[in-house]
């Protein structure tokens, strides 16, 4: 039997108790029941999913709170962020240099106090790296994640830039120089990847955005071959 109870304890000052309110509003049916009491797992987690900073030099995310910004501009000077540190330990480990940015994850471990990876000892088959989705719009971002998908080794941003020996001016040049963006293949990649987590609608924004922005050779090839996942809310 349920005994109703006042919400406020005095006029203006209102008691929300939140434990409260979920033990007596809770409702266990007769699967859950029976689950819970063979003690199966309630949920299950078969990878570790590292999320991997992308960003310019000198432009890492920064958060704080209103009033404290100098402050938090001085902490983030001093740590280091997942792709920064990956420089570091390129320059400090031999075996690290052939291990790329993605990748690295599965062999080392980033300890978030110290802003350091570390070698893992084991339980790396069980972790995927992620960079972080970076739209069309945001050029130099963009081809700056390109490249690190496919570069090893790297010791810093002037490091991504330098192929052959020729320092590039941008990200995007750099992907010309590695012959990363002959042909339309860079968009059917964009266009896949963004297929396993976007809604048909976002992906049909992100096809507009790269035939609007993006030096596109062949629109119609391109639409033909991704129409079907471009148009799955249509049908």
């Amino acid at each position: 039997m349920m005994q109703p109870r006042s919400k406020y304890k005095k006029k203006g000052s209102l008691d929300h108790d939140e434990i409260l309110s979920f033990v007596e509003g809770r409702y266990v049916s007769a699967p859950e029941a029976m689950w819970r009491l063979n003690e199966f797992n309630l949920s299950h987690k078969s990878y570790t999913v590292v999320r991997l900073a992308v960003h310019l030099p000198q432009q890492q995310p920064i958060a704080y709170q209103d009033g404290q910004e100098a402050q938090a501009i001085e902490r983030a000077a001093l740590r280091k962020t997942t792709l920064t540190s990956w420089f570091e330990l390129n320059k400090n480990d031999l075996s690290a240099h052939n291990i790329s940015y993605s990748d690295i994850p599965q062999y080392y471990m980033f300890d978030k106090n110290t802003t350091n990876w570390k070698k893992r000892q084991r339980g790396g088959q069980n972790v995927i790296g992620r960079l972080s989705v970076v739209s069309i719009l945001d050029t130099e971002r963009y081809y700056l994640r390109m490249l690190l998908l496919r570069k090893s080794g790297a010791i810093s941003f002037y490091d991504i830039l330098t192929v052959n020996g020729l320092r590039c001016i941008t990200f995007q040049q750099a992907c010309q120089e590695y012959g990363l963006l002959r042909g339309d293949q860079q968009w059917h990649d964009a266009l896949n990847d963004a297929a396993q987590f976007q809604s048909p609608r976002q992906l049909r924004m992100l096809f507009a955005m790269i035939c609007g922005f993006g030096e596109v050779e062949d629109v119609p090839d391109l639409w033909v071959q991704h129409q079907v996942s471009l148009c799955a809310s249509l049908f």
